[in-house]
């Protein structure tokens, strides 16, 4: 008896699993993330970073970071929280990570994030896109802010190609 129970449970466990993706015929297959950066990757991406950020302080701007982790991870593939992971987040469209659920300002922001725009984010967020549900009260200091930008730059930067 207990061996058919266990063989049952077994069969219908496989067989969800079978079939819990392929609803349509078509699986999507899971991509692992990237593999973080390197500590010589980072410096050659610090090294192309262009002004002003290219003399910016990444010890400070490490230390500025503590204020983002409570509501955001930074690694590949790392988790939302209360705010969306922020790998990846130059280049991408404002609202755009998929799995956050974020403020109609943000999805209807229209524009893609670049140095310029997370600096004038962060110094006061409220200010920069009004009707976003980012309840931070900015960074005020320009050089906290440019050297955040910058070991953002770094911290968050894909993989190189090839």
């Amino acid at each position: 008896m207990m061996r058919t129970a266990v063989l049952f449970v077994t069969t219908a466990a496989l067989l969800a699993a079978c079939s819990a993706g392929s609803e349509g015929g078509a699986e999507k297959a899971e991509v692992p993330p990237p593999p973080p950066l390197t500590e010589t990757q980072k410096a050659a991406v610090f090294q192309a970073l262009p002004a002003p950020w290219a003399g910016a302080d990444l010890e400070n701007g490490r230390r500025a970071a503590a204020r983002c982790r409570s509501c955001h991870t930074f690694t590949p593939g790392g988790p939302n929280m209360t705010g969306p992971n922020l790998h990846g987040v130059f280049g991408r469209r404002a609202g755009g990570k998929d799995g956050y659920n974020y403020s109609p300002a943000l999805k209807s922001a229209g524009f893609a994030w670049d140095g310029e725009r997370l600096d004038h984010w962060l110094e006061n967020p409220k200010q920069f896109l009004p009707g976003n549900k980012m309840s931070f009260a900015g960074v005020p200091d320009p050089t906290d802010r440019r050297d955040l930008v910058a070991w953002l730059m770094v911290e968050t930067a894909p993989p190189p190609a090839g």
